[in-house]
């Protein structure tokens, strides 16, 4: 008689940082619900432009940031129509409030990057630096490079416009 296989185990047990025995489950086919950081959707009530300028800004991308994320956001946001003419500031830090004061954007009171809608624009500080801002794409956020998480940097706020 031969033996029968064993079958996988359903848990994987590990000790964690504080040395305490731990598990989680072990998934072995692609299960929608086990995923941590869901994909987004679009928002029907926000200017359908912002889908297009975040597929524009993922087209554009590259695979590693050439810091210069609120170039190729103005760059994505004008040439979806979205705004009809590029914005100044020279920061990044700075584009929240430069696309609510002169293009018709507002904030959104979300303060997790992942729920922040597609097209979204998010914007981030950085002490003493330029900051940083990018796009919320279906599966992950998009400036001058693509990336499956956000930025970071404290999170300034979530930019749309309707």
């Amino acid at each position: 008689m031969s033996p029968r296989p064993n079958p996988q185990p359903s848990k994987f047990v590990f000790k964690d940082a504080s040395g305490k025995a731990t598990s989680v489950d072990v998934v072995q086919s692609y299960q929608p619900t086990k995923i941590a950081r869901p994909f987004t959707t679009a928002d029907r009530q926000l200017d359908p432009k912002l889908t297009r300028a975040a597929t524009i800004a993922e087209e554009r991308a590259h695979a590693h940031s050439r810091r210069q994320c609120w170039h190729a956001v103005k760059d994505a946001l004008l040439a979806s129509g979205v705004i009809s003419s590029r914005p100044t500031t020279a920061y990044a830090k700075q584009a929240g409030q430069e696309l609510v004061s002169n293009y018709g954007f507002r904030q959104l009171p979300v303060s997790d990057p992942y729920q922040a809608p597609v097209g979204s624009v998010l914007v981030y500080n950085a002490s003493r630096a330029a900051g940083h801002v990018e796009i919320r794409t279906k599966d992950g956020f998009v400036s001058d490079f693509r990336s499956k998480t956000p930025s970071r940097r404290p999170l300034l706020g979530i930019f749309v416009k309707s």
